[in-house]
């Protein structure tokens, strides 16, 4: 539940943002006749991305045996690589993302009106969502066991939660005094998602192995199931956030290694670039 409730914030957050900032344009140019355009556009994303997770997910449990091996691995790898996409551009994007949507509003209300921001609104939340939904399926793959009910249950309670929390925050972001410091927020549950990251990593390359698409060189480097098994509470807890495997194959573990080494050192890059140029620009 974790994990999807760390995603769900994170994107019901960034989707918040984006209403809101959208919202406050409209507003600003003195077209409240275009609110329900910007809600209309939301709303329909919302459904689309619901959607594409009731089909995805459908979908991965309908397969048997290696096509479901083959599913599982390719929706980790692709949500890993999509979910490290999202904690860099946000990281680089948050500080124009305000500029960006209320010029794209000043343009469409200056065009087509209620039909540019529909779409413009559409567009921002969707991506938010459809990106949220293959998450969520990867997690529930990854945390799926034998009680596949509770799993799924699991998984919709953060996915609840996460949001409700978002809407949350973005209320208190833009109907009072009360500022959250964005800028923190995203660097830790970017650090957290980073880690489900490798998790997803590790877990797709461990189906890659099991049908033999990718060799295990050693199939198991160590066996701990004995102290902590995976299949239980806390190693299933383990397994949903972090990839855990209480006797993972060779190349699972040189997978998650180098993942964790590349991402780091892109991370740490990225913000420590903008410390030094706010010191150079005071100096």
């Amino acid at each position: 539940m974790l994990p999807t409730y760390l995603l769900s914030l994170r994107e019901g957050l960034e989707a918040a943002l984006i209403i809101g900032i959208v919202l406050g344009a409209v507003n600003k140019i003195h077209r409240k006749d275009l609110a329900p355009a910007v809600w209309l556009g939301t709303l329909s994303a919302v459904i689309v991305s619901i959607l594409t997770a009731i089909v995805l997910t459908s979908f991965g449990m309908s397969l048997e045996e290696r096509a479901e091996q083959i599913f599982e691995g390719i929706t980790m790898l692709a949500a890993a690589g999509i979910l490290t996409w999202m904690i860099f551009w946000m990281g680089k994007q948050a500080r124009f993302l305000k500029a960006e949507l209320e010029e794209g509003v000043n343009k469409a209300a200056s065009t087509t009106g209620k039909s540019a921001v529909f779409w413009l609104a559409f567009v921002a939340v969707v991506r938010e969502g459809v990106e949220l939904a293959i998450f969520i399926t990867a997690a529930f793959f990854a945390g799926n066991s034998a009680e596949t009910g509770n799993t799924l249950i699991q998984v919709l309670a953060g996915t609840i939660l996460g949001l409700g929390t978002a809407v949350l925050l973005g209320y208190t972001i833009f109907a009072t005094t009360v500022r959250l410091d964005l800028r923190k927020f995203f660097q830790v549950t970017g650090i957290l998602l980073i880690l489900f990251a490798a998790g997803l990593v590790a877990h797709g390359v461990h189906e890659f192995n099991e049908v033999g698409w990718i060799p295990s060189i050693v199939e198991h480097v160590w066996d701990v199931n004995m102290i902590l098994d995976e299949n239980s509470v806390a190693g299933l807890l383990l397994k949903t956030l972090f990839g855990y495997n209480g006797n993972p194959s060779l190349t699972e573990m040189i997978a998650y290694v180098v993942y964790i080494a590349v991402v780091a050192v892109f991370w740490r890059r990225e913000n420590t670039i903008p410390v030094k140029a706010t010191a150079a620009s005071q100096a």
